[in-house]
């Protein structure tokens, strides 16, 4: 796989809490040059990188209930429709995991329904993260299942904030799962090219990673 054509993969991510605005404008020149699909970034600094950004292609994406999920689902909804509004045009929302284990799936469901509409109603994209390592091989299906149904761009494997990131069973298996109408980001634990490639190889269109410059420059190499 060509450099440029796995950068173009890459959704380039700052996500910790101290992360400071000259950590933004540092990941949206790397972005720049490097041709990622998109800055992953905290709500807060969205309209920062919108400016930073303004007149390149690379898109901006966001966090949504981050990280654990809970938030109300209005909440989040409104959450999505500010940060787009401030120029976001990916968000990556944080479906109910507690929802999930306590066998609420009608009203996980409509969690994220309520947010996926209200992200394309923008004209935005939606990815679902469903943080696999705390669900069963059950849940994870069920999850394909919720996130098919209610018709968001992409499942994502990980929040980087939990237990554990994407592993390449659990890439495969959802990439099985899900319906065609939706594909597969995989996000924590990316570090270096070998891992980028197995995970593009199982199915992944999108990877979340902060280690994206050394991925793409251990490429070019070869």
């Amino acid at each position: 796989m060509e450099a440029t054509a796995l950068a173009a993969t890459i959704d380039h991510t700052v996500l910790k809490p101290d992360s400071t605005l000259e950590h933004v404008r540092t990941l949206c020149r790397e972005a720049v040059t490097y041709r990622f699909a998109s800055v992953c970034i905290l709500p807060w600094h969205v309209a920062d990188a919108r400016h930073l950004l303004a007149d390149d292609a690379v898109a901006v994406c966001t966090v949504i209930g981050f990280p654990l999920g809970a938030s109300t689902t209005s909440a989040k909804v409104h959450e999505a429709v500010d940060a787009i509004v401030n120029g976001a045009t990916e968000i990556d929302m944080v479906a109910s995991i507690t929802a999930l284990k306590s066998r609420q799936y009608d009203r996980l469901l409509s969690d994220v329904q309520q947010v996926t509409a209200a992200v394309h109603d923008h004209g935005a994209i939606v990815k679902v993260i469903i943080e696999t390592c705390l669900l069963t091989h059950d849940e994870k299906l069920r999850m394909c299942d919720i996130v098919t149904e209610a018709r968001a761009d992409f499942i994502k494997t990980s929040t980087g904030f939990s237990t554990g990131g994407a592993t390449l069973d659990d890439v495969a298996l959802l990439r099985q799962h899900v319906g065609s109408n939706v594909q597969v980001k995989a996000s924590g634990g990316i570090r270096d090219v070998q891992t980028a490639l197995v995970m593009i190889n199982a199915g992944a269109t999108r990877l979340g990673t902060s280690s994206g410059v050394a991925i793409v420059s251990e490429l070019l190499k070869y």
